[in-house]
């Protein structure tokens, strides 16, 4: 039995509310480290799993082929996303005068795919989520030949990159656990089943992100504060950038503010999580790591500010038109 329509409309009400979440659990995270000692180092790669599982539950072969039917719009997507954040990324690192392992951070986060929350603040900001669903899966199954790629062309002077390793870790921790939940979605029987969680799942994604972000953070408040405010403008740069010059590129091609909208949170907005995952997985300094922590709050709440105000000015748009 699905859920009742009041008792959707409160998980959809709770999800909603993602960045008010990451927000909050950074702060607490900040102030009160100890409170998220349960969530250990070694837990980040299997929640992660889990977030891209959830993510896999949701798309079918249906969904691919709808890339084929309109590919031009997901492909220019996803250019901008992996030309513009990764250039950002590079210009950054070597301008703001970042230490070593903040740097490779910072080129770690923008060389990752599109966040599953760009899709929630995507339904928030009134853009077309089912082209922000398109190009967060298609940069998600490109990111296992991408994210290591580019690390290894830009960060391999800094720091050493074992591009292989990430390679492999992309395929167990994002292929493979997406390749599962879209063979489950393809079983009559169980697709019956996931019907019923479905409602669930973006919340189940969320509060994943809220606890690695907030793990990150409580191992390393040190170091967030050594990073200060150089660290946090870059990022206020990395992403804002990014949301104003997806929306342009995309305005370049397409006259569809809802397109140009989902293009823009898509660039804006990427999968920290697993940024801080390969982090931890594949660099001995676990500076490398808070960037990504510190970018998922960033991220949020950019996204979230640029969804409310293009809330705002649809409704004093239709209120206009309506006099």
């Amino acid at each position: 039995m699905s859920l009742a329509p009041k008792s959707y409309h409160l998980v959809e009400f709770a999800t909603n509310l993602f960045p008010v979440y990451v927000l909050l659990g950074s702060l607490l995270a900040a102030t009160s480290p100890s409170v998220f000692t349960f969530f250990r180092r070694e837990y980040i790669s299997p929640t992660l799993s889990i977030i891209m599982l959830a993510m896999g539950l949701t798309l079918s072969m249906e969904d691919f082929v709808a890339i084929l039917r309109k590919p031009d719009m997901v492909l220019w997507g996803a250019l901008a996303q992996y030309s513009i954040m990764p250039l950002l990324g590079f210009w950054i690192s070597r301008n703001f005068g970042l230490p070593p392992a903040y740097a490779v951070g910072v080129l770690l986060v923008s060389s990752c795919p599109g966040g599953t929350a760009s899709n929630l603040v995507c339904y928030l900001a009134g853009a077309n989520v089912a082209l922000s669903v398109l190009m967060t899966a298609t940069t998600t199954q490109t990111a296992v030949l991408l994210t290591p790629l580019l690390m290894k062309l830009m960060a391999g002077a800094i720091m050493p990159v074992n591009a292989v390793g990430m390679l492999l870790s992309m395929l167990q921790v994002v292929f493979l656990p997406l390749a599962i939940g879209m063979f489950l979605n393809s079983i009559p029987r169980a697709r019956a089943v996931i019907v019923r969680l479905l409602p669930w799942l973006p919340l189940v994604s969320v509060i994943g992100v809220v606890l690695i972000n907030a793990s990150i953070i409580s191992g390393s408040v040190q170091e967030i504060k050594a990073g200060g405010l150089r660290l946090f403008l870059a990022l206020l740069l990395l992403h804002g950038f990014g949301l104003i010059l997806g929306y342009l590129v995309s305005r370049l091609r397409y006259r569809d503010k809802n397109v140009n909208r989902a293009v823009a949170i898509e660039v804006c907005m990427q999968n920290s999580g697993l940024g801080a995952a390969l982090a931890h997985a594949h660099f001995a300094d676990p500076r490398v790591a808070v960037p990504a922590a510190i970018s998922a709050s960033m991220h949020s709440v950019l996204g979230s500010l640029a969804a409310g105000f293009w809330r705002w000015r649809d409704a004093q748009q239709g209120e206009q038109q309506r006099k």
